[in-house]
């Protein structure tokens, strides 16, 4: 009897001494976002690419930049301490200048866009730029929303020829005042939580954001129309530390890749249709809601561009290999 207990005890530490073991060889995926949990593409890591990863991972997401403040988590994943997170391409703009067409107007045109840039030839050059200059692994986009033009009274306005005069609210930061300026506006630098008076007011004649924030922030009670300019879509990249990925195997490194795949996916599609129905909302408070002549925007906007100091930095022939796309 008492050797068939101790058998038991035995084959029951074995069976724990293994499972331990396992877990301590799992791959710790250390995440920091500076979104909360509760919306979508935070959903998205927690819920699919976690799941989908399976045991050979230990998923530890921290969201709400409650592990690394806002603008520090390219350099924390440098320096190994977290190794990922979830970056717009301001961030990694800030290192690889490169980077920066990816905010210009014009040049990421909508959602599908977005994904046909980064499984073109075009990603492959900012994935080895990424690899390169950064140390990081693009694995995939996270859609966030296409900037409008929001705007008081009932002047319609086809080009950006109607622009001249608005003035338009724009983030602070030289970037987003030019960007004002490449659609014919005047561009007003105002502080977002300050924008609903200046509205209101009359300090500025309209705004530029997703469509989720003019509802969230009840910008329609204060505007008339929403011109469908679709200017600027907002995005970040899925990003792992190219020291982490190199240690996976290749069978690591396809459930990684494929786990992405899925997550951004079910993201991009919650913020398509959240963007879809919020149309009808705005119609629905009395708002005019239409399209614009948007070739005419984009040819605008892009010759501004080019004309600055600020497309510099652009890979020679990229702004024609993603307006080919």
């Amino acid at each position: 009897m008492i050797h068939t207990k101790l058998k038991t005890l035995t084959a029951a530490l074995a069976v724990a001494t293994l499972g331990a073991a396992a877990q301590a060889q799992s791959v710790e995926l250390i995440f920091s976002d500076v979104n909360p949990p509760e919306v979508p593409r935070s959903k998205a890591m927690v819920e699919i690419f976690a799941t989908e990863l399976g045991d050979d991972f230990d998923f530890q997401p921290y969201f709400s930049a409650t592990l690394m403040k806002q603008g520090t988590e390219l350099v924390g994943m440098q320096r190994g301490n977290i190794n990922m997170a979830g970056l717009p391409p301001s961030d990694l703009a800030q290192q690889a200048p490169e980077f920066d067409i990816l905010g210009a107007a014009y040049v990421v045109r909508d959602q599908a866009h977005l994904k046909a840039i980064f499984d073109s030839p075009v990603g492959d050059q900012l994935r080895e730029i990424a690899r390169e200059k950064l140390k990081v692994e693009i694995l995939g986009t996270f859609y966030y929303g296409t900037r409008q033009v929001n705007l008081k009274g009932d002047a319609e306005i086809m080009t950006p020829e109607d622009m001249a005069g608005v003035k338009l609210r724009m983030p602070g930061g030289e970037s987003w005042q030019f960007l004002g300026k490449a659609l014919g506006a005047n561009p007003v630098p105002i502080p977002y939580t300050e924008l609903y008076t200046a509205l209101q007011s009359g300090v500025v004649d309209g705004q530029d954001n997703p469509l989720p924030n003019d509802r969230a922030m009840k910008f329609y009670e204060v505007t008339d129309q929403i011109v469908l300019t679709s200017h600027n879509v907002g995005f970040g990249m899925l990003l792992v530390s190219s020291q982490l990925w190199d240690s996976l195997t290749p069978e690591q490194q396809d459930a990684m890749k494929a786990a992405a795949d899925k997550a951004t996916a079910w993201s991009d599609e919650q913020y398509l249709a959240e963007e879809a129905e919020l149309i009808e909302f705005f119609e629905g408070e009395g708002l005019k809601v239409y399209t614009p002549d948007v070739e005419a925007f984009q040819g605008y906007a892009q010759e501004q561009y080019l004309d600055s100091q600020l497309s510099e930095s652009w890979p020679q022939g990229m702004l024609d290999a993603i307006n080919a796309l």
